[in-house]
């Protein structure tokens, strides 16, 4: 009898391991609409701080262009 209950016990442990690692394991369903992508934050920041070192890069050049053309 012993040995039955701690088969049963094993077992439906085992089975319950299963279940919630099944569980655990879902992905959320794909959106309605795949070409609806947002874009975060972050991404706009970078673009303006990019766009901004750009113009600075560009500022310094024709500022050392002119500086140049003059001496």
């Amino acid at each position: 009898m012993k040995t039955m209950n701690k088969l049963i016990s094993i077992s439906l442990a085992i089975v319950a391991f299963v279940i919630i690692s099944q569980v655990a394991m879902a992905q959320p369903p794909p959106p309605t609409n795949p070409a609806a992508v947002p874009i975060d934050g972050g991404l706009g920041l970078l673009l303006a701080a990019g766009a901004g070192l750009g113009l600075k890069k560009m500022h310094a050049a024709k500022k050392a262009h002119l500086a140049e053309k003059e001496n």
